[in-house]
């Protein structure tokens, strides 16, 4: 049975994002590009149901990349919700646990992202049901939760593509840059996967056979 799919597009920006390096250990170091994982998390804040998944074919940079050098509070160790704790509360001091880290991420930002839209084969609504449904949330600004770039303090706003957009002059080689996970279905490991990744005239395209391992 062929593949189901329509092609959707969305413009974000935001006054910040922090598209973490996986390398840069606790401190955090922003890729210059949005990742393909952050592209489908945007999607999915948007609109996301179980009968399809997204699959990311192009990312385009509207807004020249800008580090910026800032110091974030963490914590240490999160407070677990769990019938022990419940059974015998304890008091739980941020303040013992928060670490100044250092962290260097995006600013003012904006991307316009193009992505496949594609329905698992035992969904039996029509994909155009799915696509004005997408459509109409964008236009509306309806979302599920408020998507955000890279990191949860980082909101993104998003809007329709008008067709103005022009990606920027820029050509780079990024490198080595975080694709997204494999879950297992039953037990095992998370998986990370990779990829070259290259920027074209303000353009970065995503390798749409990594998606036949993640989804596997």
């Amino acid at each position: 049975m062929a593949e189901r799919f329509v092609t959707v597009r969305i413009k974000v920006f935001g006054d910040f994002a922090l598209f973490t390096r996986p390398e840069g250990k606790v401190e955090r170091v922003s890729y210059p590009m949005m990742t393909p994982s952050a592209a489908r998390g945007v999607l999915e804040a948007v609109f996301w149901k179980p009968e399809f998944r997204y699959k990311i074919r192009k990312i385009a940079a509207l807004k020249q990349p800008k580090f910026h050098s800032i110091i974030r509070n963490e914590v240490s160790k999160k407070v677990s919700i769990n019938k022990k704790m419940m059974a015998a509360p304890q008091d739980v001091f941020t303040d013992d646990m928060r670490q100044l880290r250092h962290a260097l991420v995006l600013k003012d930002v904006a991307y316009l992202i193009e992505a496949d839209l594609v329905l698992y084969p035992e969904t039996k609504d029509p994909i155009e049901k799915y696509e004005a449904i997408f459509n109409r949330r964008v236009s509306k600004g309806q979302c599920f939760h408020r998507p955000y770039l890279g990191a949860r303090e980082f909101s993104a706003h998003f809007e329709e593509v008008d067709g103005t957009e022009r990606p920027i002059d820029w050509t780079d080689s990024i490198g080595s840059m975080f694709f997204d996970f494999r879950y297992p279905k039953k037990g095992g490991i998370t998986i990370p996967y990779f990829f070259q990744a290259e920027v074209e005239n303000g353009v970065m395209r995503v390798p749409s056979d990594l998606y036949e391992e993640v989804y596997r």
